[in-house]
C-alpha cells in the first residue's frame, strides 16, 4: 500500500518548502551532515531528506527535534502565533461594539 499524501494548501505547501530550504540551509551553514543531524535527531535519513524538502507529511515533532539539534534553533517554534493581529483585530472590533459580538458575524468581515 502507498503513503497516503498530506493535503494542504497551496499557500502553506509553499510556505513549507521555504521552512525545509532554510532547515537545509542552517544545517549546512553549522557545516553539519543529513546523516549526522537524522542519527541525532533520531530519525531516518529519508526523513531527514523530508524535512529539508519541506514536506507536510512530516509531524511537527519531527520539525522541532531537527531544529533542536541544531543549538536549539526549536526555541524559535515558540514565536508561532505569537503575534496574533488577526485575532487583535477581532477581539478589538468586538470591544468597539460595546459587548462581545458574535464571533460569526465578525469573522464574515475578515474572510471575505
Amino acid at each position: 500500500m502507498g503513503k497516503k499524501s498530506t493535503a494542504v494548501l497551496p499557500q502553506t505547501k509553499d510556505i513549507l518548502e521555504k521552512m525545509g530550504e532554510q532547515i537545509k540551509l542552517a544545517r549546512l551553514r553549522r557545516g553539519l551532515s543529513a546523516e549526522a543531524v537524522a542519527r541525532q535527531a533520531g530519525i531516518s535519513r529519508t526523513t531527514m531528506c523530508s524535512v529539508e524538502k519541506g514536506s507536510p507529511s512530516v509531524a511537527i515533532g519531527i520539525y522541532a527535534s531537527v531544529l533542536h539539534v541544531m543549538n536549539e534553533m526549536d526555541r524559535d517554534l515558540l514565536y508561532i502565533a505569537r503575534e496574533d493581529e488577526f485575532g487583535r483585530k477581532l477581539q478589538d472590533l468586538s470591544l468597539m461594539a460595546g459587548k462581545r459580538g458574535r464571533s460569526g458575524d465578525i469573522q464574515r468581515l475578515f474572510l471575505k
